[in-house]
Order: C-alpha cells, then sequence, then structure tokens
C-alpha cells in the first residue's frame, strides 16, 4: 500500500480493525502497511479507540509484549441494543406473520443480512469477555445467526444436521427429544468438527422447550467440549417444561392468538445481560 496522509491512514486502519475483530494486530502490521513509524501509529490508534468507545463500537485493546500488538473487542452499547430489540419487537408482532398450525414466519428477517450483522453484533457484545472457539447451530434456519455471530467473535461455525452428509466424513450421531412434538429424533454432527476441550457458544433462530438446544448441548458431551452460553432469537413463554435454563434471548413471544390474529412480543433478557457484561 502506498504511504497515506493521517486521514487515509485513520479511515484504512478503522475498516481493517472492523474487518478483524478478537485478532491480535501487531503495530509492525500497521507500520509496514502505511510505511509510518510505530509512535505515529500509536497516535492513531489512540483516535480510532476513544471514537470506538465513545460510540460504542467496541473497545480497542492493547496487548504488551514482544508479540502484542492491538485487539478490536465488538460492542453494542445499552441505547442501540434497546433500539434494535424495539424494531424486532415491532416487525415480529405483525399479524401477517401467524401462520396455520401457530407457527410464526421469520424467514424475511432471517434472510435479511443487515439485520443478522446488528444481531450478531449484539450476541457478540454479551460474549465478548468469554472465551469460545466455535459457534454451534443446527441446519437450516439457525445457519445466518451462526455465522453473524461467528464474524464478531472471529470463530468457525460448526452445523448439526439431522441427516448424514457423505462429504463431511465420519459422523458423531445422538437421539434427542424434541421439546414439543415429544417425538424422538436424529442430529449428527462431523466428527472433525470440534477438538476435545474446545468452547461453544450454541445458538438457534427459536426456542419452545428446547429440545433442540437441549440436543445439541447434550451432542457436545460426545465431542469432550464445553458449553459456553446459549442463545435464540426468539424464546416462547408458557411452556411446561423448559428444557435449557441458562440462555441469552433476544426477543420473547408472550402471547400469539390464532382466532384473533394477534401477537404480543416483547424484550428478552439480552438488555439484562449487555447490562451485565459491562460491568
Amino acid at each position: 500500500m502506498k504511504k497515506l496522509k493521517r486521514s487515509g491512514r485513520l479511515v484504512d486502519m478503522t475498516y481493517y480493525l472492523l474487518q478483524h475483530p478478537h485478532e491480535v494486530i501487531s503495530l509492525s502490521l500497521f507500520s509496514e502497511r502505511y510505511h509510518s513509524a510505530k509512535s505515529s501509529i500509536s497516535e492513531d490508534l489512540v483516535i480510532v479507540k476513544e471514537i470506538f468507545e465513545e460510540e460504542g463500537y467496541g473497545s480497542l485493546l492493547t496487548i504488551p509484549g514482544a508479540s502484542g500488538g492491538v485487539t478490536f473487542i465488538p460492542r453494542m452499547n445499552n441505547q442501540d441494543a434497546a433500539d434494535l430489540v424495539e424494531r424486532l419487537k415491532k416487525q415480529l408482532s405483525d399479524p401477517e406473520r401467524i401462520l396455520p398450525g401457530g407457527y410464526l414466519y421469520m424467514m424475511d428477517l432471517l434472510g435479511n443480512p443487515r439485520l443478522m450483522n446488528e444481531i450478531g453484533r449484539l450476541f457478540a457484545s454479551v460474549l465478548a469477555d468469554k472465551e469460545i472457539d466455535a459457534v454451534l447451530t443446527v441446519a437450516t434456519k439457525g445457519i445466518p445467526l451462526a455465522y453473524a455471530v461467528g464474524h464478531f467473535l472471529d470463530v468457525p461455525v460448526r452445523i448439526v444436521r439431522r441427516d448424514l452428509r457423505v462429504m463431511e466424513g465420519s459422523m458423531v450421531s445422538i437421539n434427542y427429544v424434541s421439546g414439543s412434538s415429544k417425538r424422538v429424533q436424529t442430529m449428527t454432527l462431523a466428527r472433525r468438527s470440534l477438538a476435545p476441550g474446545a468452547r461453544v457458544f450454541v445458538i438457534d433462530d427459536f426456542m419452545k422447550a428446547g429440545g433442540t438446544l437441549k440436543g445439541m448441548v447434550d451432542l457436545l458431551k460426545e465431542f469432550e467440549a464445553n458449553l459456553v452460553a446459549v442463545g435464540v432469537l426468539t424464546e416462547s413463554v408458557g411452556v411446561e417444561e423448559r428444557l435449557i435454563d441458562d440462555y441469552i434471548s433476544i426477543t420473547r413471544l408472550s402471547e400469539m392468538n390464532i382466532r384473533e390474529r394477534t401477537i404480543q412480543v416483547d424484550a428478552g433478557n439480552v438488555l439484562e445481560k449487555v447490562k451485565e457484561s459491562q460491568t
């Protein structure tokens, strides 16, 4: 890259940090990239750090030592988190989302890359101080969420399937009980997906009783992996038995009247989790 003025360095540096969250970036990399002295780079990073933290984009941590540098930790401030949850509440409260059988249509939201990006940043903000090696979800609707979170945590996504895939090699399979239908089903994950001791965040788009999520948590035991946290976009209340106790939810489906075609959606517990992560 050609030598840039400070204004140009700041723009490119900010973009680079945003694209490499949770990655330790050495001062030498920026020094060579911009053909500038490390002292100038350090001054630039102070400016970026102040803006990131003032505007609630995240924090910029300094890593000391010969192999150190800086690391960008994405976060979302309380107001931005509340605004996002409020928008989701309004979108999910549309009675046109009610499908036959009492299901809630969500594919338009899950297929919105910008929205998934915001939700991924919100989850990553809650998980910012936790060590995570992978994000785990089940095909298919949880995949957009998982990739959004994986991007902001800078970790790979692993996908649990309900059928065998020859191209993924040998598989580990378990049976689990669907929380809503009480049917016994099977889920599988490629044996090479997770290493023993891996720290995993499990996520899905919707939770009723939590049978699918509980199945993924149980599947982690087969890999000797560790559960860090569970997340859902929307949880449903009024369930007789919840199979998952501790989780992060963005929204809560409090009531859905099929006959009168009304939906009540409230905030989940994520806003409380955001505040806890900042203390």
